[in-house]
């Protein structure tokens, strides 16, 4: 039986096979959000990449046991350099004068809505790093009995990375050749054996914003210790995917991958497996640059949510893509298209789906996600006269189940109804533009958008909505 879907492995470099570790069951862990802010669409970009695994294994008749960690502990500021800094709970909880909890529960709530906004199915468990400290320190317990763990002489518990012969599997980064930490007090390093070992405990004063009791005294866990604990309690000793965006593959997903199998004594992971960068108008996210782009700013523009998965299924998850207002304007566009003919083929007899389109559609998504040529094949779909609109509809409902954009959304619906005077002048500005005369056109849409008609011209014509 051929597997139900193959996925390009980071740690071998290969696209490959996922067969379950247990018959009729997929487990799946994903990076989840540090609740300190909004997700940006490019970070939401890393959540659909388990939805749409799920999608797929659902198809396939497999049960999905997804799991999405919620850090709101121990992510500090400069973690990624030297294990310094504040919680960026503890600094966000000071800059909006409000509680850490209470900025936790508020970011993680609009990660939700988003979710729910991009239609991404909810995971079966949303474990908290808060509620999980003593998982940790159990676990912290055990790799220092193990020998790849120790306490330095300023009560912080280091993992000794020379401890596990493989590291760097995944990133392919050699312990030898890794510098030391640009960040790195003189204290830190001494403290440490190696540059290269990272904080699974952080010692801090008992008065500290963030602080929890530990046999080392008080202090916060690690970053990186979070998820080996949470997966680990979650999913068991066999996890058949780990997700998360490419800039967690190191150090975060080398490091949580080493202890994790150091405290277990064998592999847990079997395929790693990560989403590339999201750019919009050529550059990353950035506050600095002015182009972070959330969601809400999405349906503020006037654009259903959904227009921002369809601009991520015309990408490759594994490739770094360019993001614009205009495309995400072209698929809100699409939507409405796509939406209208399914509404119209619903009043059509009911036939027997398209076996061709829905095995194509259904081979591209189990090709590594290839979501670039299953829209493609929807397109087509769309534009084949050849297939009856009722075999068409039902197509497509059987597909969106792997697309996920709920094209169904009209069907009964009532039709949009034009004002009065309307109709007369749609149809004057099309035959002004044909003849070119733009002046007269740009006139007509204006007239049009005073009595709430919004015209779009597309390569197809020109488009309206009302209301």
């Amino acid at each position: 039986m051929p597997a139900p879907l193959r996925l390009h492995d980071t740690r071998t470099g290969k696209v490959e096979d996922i067969v379950p570790a247990t018959p009729g069951v997929l487990r799946v862990y994903a990076c989840g959000p540090t609740v300190y802010r909004d997700q940006h669409v490019g970070n939401m970009r890393s959540y659909l990449l388990p939805d749409l695994i799920s999608r797929v294994a659902r198809r396939a008749k497999l049960r999905v046991d997804l799991v999405v960690n919620v850090t709101d502990v121990g992510h500090l500021v400069d973690d990624s350099v030297a294990d310094t800094g504040e919680d960026k709970l503890a600094s966000q909880a000071r800059a909006e004068e409000r509680s850490i909890a209470e900025v936790a529960d508020h970011y993680l709530a609009r990660f939700h809505a988003d979710l729910a906004a991009l239609n991404i199915y909810p995971a079966a468990a949303y474990p908290r790093a808060s509620e999980s400290i003593d998982l940790m320190l159990r676990l912290t317990a055990t790799l220092l009995e193990r020998g790849n763990a120790y306490v330095g002489d300023d009560g912080n518990v280091w993992f000794d990375a020379r401890s596990f012969p493989s590291y760097g599997a995944i990133s392919h980064n050699r312990l030898d050749a890794l510098q030391a930490g640009a960040g790195s007090s003189t204290d830190e390093v001494g403290s440490k054996r190696f540059h290269a070992d990272w904080a699974l405990w952080k010692a801090t004063a008992p008065d500290a914003a963030v602080v929890f009791d530990s046999p080392y005294g008080p202090g916060f866990p690690g970053w990186h210790l979070e998820c080996s604990a949470m997966s680990l309690d979650a999913l068991g000793e066999s996890i058949d995917i780990h997700t998360g965006g490419i800039d967690l593959r190191f150090p975060h997903h080398e490091d949580e991958r080493a202890q994790t199998e150091a405290a277990v004594g064998h592999e847990v992971v079997r395929h790693w497996v990560h989403g590339e960068h999201l750019l919009f108008e050529g550059r990353k996210m950035a506050k600095s640059v002015g182009n972070v782009v959330l969601m809400d700013d999405v349906v503020a523009a006037g654009l259903d949510p959904l227009a921002v998965r369809l601009a991520f299924l015309r990408m490759r998850y594994r490739q770094q893509t360019d993001l614009d207002w205009d495309a995400l304007r072209a698929a809100d566009r699409q939507l409405t298209r796509w939406r209208r003919e399914v509404a119209r083929w619903a009043e059509s007899p009911s036939e027997a789906l398209h076996a061709g389109y829905d095995r194509r559609v259904a081979a591209a998504f189990a090709d590594d996600l290839d979501t670039p040529a299953a829209v493609v094949a929807l397109q087509e779909l769309f534009a084949d006269d050849a297939v009856s609109d009722g075999s068409r509809f039902e197509t497509v409902a059987a597909l969106d189940q792997l697309f996920g954009l709920d094209l169904a959304r009209d069907v009964g619906r009532a039709p949009d109804v034009l004002p009065e005077g309307a109709a007369a002048l749609l149809a004057q500005r099309q035959e002004a533009r044909g003849r070119k005369d733009f002046a007269t056109s740009d006139r007509l849409r204006d007239e049009l958008a005073a009595i709430g008609v919004a015209v779009t011209d597309t390569a197809a014509g020109q488009e309206w909505t009302f209301g």
